[in-house]
């Protein structure tokens, strides 16, 4: 089952310079949470019910250089990463979830690969 989970706002959407419309949907398969479960199981297990909210409302946000994938960040008591990525029908899905650690996300935020978001 394909389930919409989100969608990217115009803050992502112009953070990032995507070339995609604000509202553009993001979905999550059963084997993109089979995949979750499997890899991050205790991350999936706590953070995989606040996926809306992540997308909704992250703090960071940039594009991975290796994979191209999109990566946002929440801060909760810990820095919770999804990566989202497209696939081959042009759909985007989120395909990750784990923690990272707040020196990650202050090195990625100096080399330019992370942005902050800022609320209006």
């Amino acid at each position: 089952m394909i389930e919409k989970i989100g969608e990217f706002s115009l803050e992502i959407v112009n953070a990032l310079n995507l070339d995609i419309s604000a509202g553009t949907a993001i979905y999550i398969s059963e084997s993109n949470r089979r995949h979750m479960k499997n890899r991050h199981p205790w991350v999936f297990d706590k953070y995989c019910s606040r996926l809306p909210k992540i997308l909704s409302s992250p703090d960071y946000v940039g594009i991975n250089s290796s994979d191209g994938s999109i990566e946002i960040i929440k801060v909760f008591s810990r820095y919770i990463k999804i990566a989202v990525r497209i696939a081959n029908d042009g759909d985007y899905y989120v395909r990750s979830i784990y923690e990272v650690g707040k020196s990650r996300v202050d090195n990625s935020l100096k080399n330019g690969q992370l942005k902050i978001l800022t609320k209006p």
